[in-house]
């Protein structure tokens, strides 16, 4: 007879067991992170069928299998698998009376004994609902066009919210000209809209202005907001920060529409409520925006905001336990990174990097080697998060690491990209051309160069994904250079992708797809040719020829990747979840650290896609199990 065990109280102490051993044996401390639910999503499919899939956590024992339920109309639930399940966490129900309302939940067992019930989720397909393969979630009316977004378990009920930027005409940092006000939104998965953020006239609109985290970073349960605020931010419950009238919006010239003057704040927002909690001056200040240089135009500076106005964050675990955040300016010249921690009632300035240090003169080296984008990983294995500043790493403690010297870039890439080599990889591209290596690979720990190809323009876009599995480790291409090459620099097709954009796992292999605009794509390694999966009609990317999702990441079900994207219209966001079976059992991807890292990194400048610190991809071996222990469960509190 089986009976039921409270799972978050038996993972938690899984969780302590783990610690423990790990203490015992001198290995690195675990990591906070979120403690999830079990995440189960049911999807009509018409015909009689629907899909379900879920959750395996990163404490879960390898052994753990699963029980599927399925409730009917008013009817108690029946089991719909013989025997656990412990294979794939997917399951494809073809017996399903669709014209009555349909319920599922999963059951873990665990040496025998079966588990409480899955949490309500979005496991329930209603009577009579026409099949499709994503969720919506209508928006709140207003101007703002919906643009990158984020998740986080915002309330503590072990489920992701999302963390949506919108914008009004946006523009970029190189151009004149007025825009409308950033907004903020929060939404549960449902469609409940919970509350908004307005930035005000003091933020101006456009890719490399508001970076906002969104992460849990003290440890409660509950994901915090943060980001740069001014005189006029308004918080989700109606306070305003600092000065409401205050107006800095230049009028003048070149600088038209831009903020170049008055006070800058960083502030962190209640997840639940939208509640400004603190605020203090934002570091790094602009100075004198003339200062900000660009090596890539001969040391040229400029007086227009372009360069100094250059932001870009990160989330890391600096300690190797506890999350900061990383709050940055400038790239093409100067670049400062300024470490912050929140305790839960205050932010408090652990480090700061500045090329221009004068007590560090070494660091000027790393001056013009910053991305329009960034990555954090732990490129030499102490357990602790280092920033990876495009061609330059910045350790976890403050100083600087290593500079290759190949300059700004736009697109990067850090995994376990050729699991023949000890340690991580990168994959860079670079604008300035070079002869050896605009397209570089290289070790991420030392900065040496394994091998490159020459460029002989700006090379914009660069993808490292394994499509082939023909060859071992990851394929890498990228615009600026002819044809597709191994993890070890062969060339293995004349014609490459022409997809150069985002990778997720959607079909069910370990090979990786391929996204770009609204489409994902599997490459034919036979044919040398990409074939459409998916399209996802009446939707549209972001960012104009970045043609990025809002978002690219393991949000609920099993191990493969979700994509929100918003409608043409602009009224709704579509979270498209996957319907292919899978052979494959991981746990999710986001109880990797790097991968979780990744997620709430990617609504950078120059979005990205998200890669775990290990290898995922053809004949792979099992992934580590996550040095990691998790948050307190809690209750939602409506």
């Amino acid at each position: 007879m089986s009976c039921f065990v409270n799972t978050r109280s038996l993972l938690l102490g899984i969780a302590l067991v783990l610690v423990i051993t790990i203490v015992r044996i001198g290995a690195a401390p675990a990591r906070q992170t979120e403690n999830l639910g079990r995440g189960v999503v049911a999807l009509n499919q018409g015909a009689g069928k629907a899909f379900v899939s879920w959750r395996i956590l990163g404490t879960e024992p390898n052994d753990i299998a699963f029980n599927l339920y399925r409730a009917t109309g008013t009817n108690p639930p029946i089991k719909l698998t013989p025997t656990p399940l412990t294979g794939a966490t997917c399951y494809q129900d073809s017996a399903v009376d669709l014209s009555q309302d349909n319920s599922y939940l999963v059951r873990a067992v665990v040496s025998g004994h079966e588990l409480e019930d899955s949490q309500p989720f979005l496991n329930r397909i209603p009577a009579n609902s026409k099949p499709r393969p994503y969720f919506p979630i209508r928006l709140q009316p207003g101007a703002a066009v919906p643009n990158d977004a984020s998740v986080g378990d915002l309330d503590g009920d072990g489920e992701y919210e999302i963390g949506l930027k919108r914008e009004d005409g946006a523009r970029d940092n190189s151009r004149p000209g007025t825009t409308g006000e950033t907004l903020l939104e929060a939404y549960r998965l449902d469609g409940t809209f919970l509350w908004r953020i307005n930035l005000g006239k003091n933020i101006r609109g456009g890719a490399h202005y508001t970076q906002f985290m969104v992460y849990d970073l003290d440890g409660d349960g509950r994901a915090e907001i943060v980001c740069k605020t001014a005189d006029g931010t308004t918080d989700g419950t109606g306070k305003v920060i600092g000065d409401p009238r205050a107006d800095y919006v230049s009028r003048e010239g070149d600088t038209l529409g831009k903020i170049v003057s008055g006070p800058e704040f960083l502030t962190v927002f209640e997840g639940a409520t939208g509640k400004a909690l603190f605020t203090t001056d934002y570091y790094p200040p602009r100075g004198d925006i003339g200062a900000w240089g660009s090596l890539e135009r001969g040391g040229r500076t400029d007086h227009n905001g372009n360069r100094a106005d250059r932001f870009l964050a990160c989330v890391a675990y600096l300690d190797g336990v506890h999350p900061s955040v990383v709050m940055c300016r400038g790239y093409y010249g100067r670049a400062v990174l300024a470490a912050w921690n929140w305790d839960g009632s205050k932010l408090s300035r652990a480090w700061t990097f500045d090329t221009e240090d004068p007590a560090h003169p070494e660091n000027r080296r790393y001056r013009g080697q910053g991305n329009h984008g960034l990555s954090v990983a732990d490129v030499d294995g102490d357990g602790k998060d280092e920033i990876v500043y495009g061609a330059a790493v910045i350790n976890h403690d403050g100083a600087g690491l290593y500079s290759t010297g190949l300059g700004h870039g736009d697109a990067m890439h850090i995994s376990v990209l050729d699991p023949a080599l000890q340690g991580l990889q990168v994959w860079a591209v670079h604008e300035t051309p070079s002869p050896v290596a605009g397209a570089e690979f290289r070790d991420a720990r030392t900065g040496l160069l394994i091998w490159g190809k020459p460029t002989f323009a700006d090379n914009g876009r660069g993808l490292c994904a394994d499509i082939d599995p023909r060859y071992p480790g990851c394929e890498c291409w990228s615009a600026g250079v002819s044809g597709l090459f191994s993890a070890q620099g062969r060339l293995i097709s004349e014609r490459k992708p022409r997809p150069c954009n985002f990778a997720l796992w959607w079909d069910g292999r370990l090979l990786r797809n391929l996204l770009d605009r609204n489409t994902i794509y599997r490459w034919n390694w036979e044919t040398s040719r990409e074939e459409i999966l998916m399209s996802a009609e009446e939707c549209t990317a972001n960012n104009g020829s970045k043609a990025t999702p809002c978002l690219s990441a393991d949000i609920f079900g099993d191990w493969r990747e979700e994509v929100i994207w918003r409608t043409t219209d602009n009224q709704e966001l579509r979270i498209y979840t996957t319907t292919l079976p899978t052979e494959h059992r991981l746990y999710t991807l986001m109880h990797d650290p790097q991968y979780r890292l990744s997620v709430a990194w990617q609504n950078v400048s120059y979005n990205q896609p998200p890669h775990p610190g290990f290898y995922l991809g053809h004949d792979m071996p099992p992934p580590p199990r996550p040095n990691i222990t998790l948050a307190p469960a809690r209750k939602r509190q409506d």
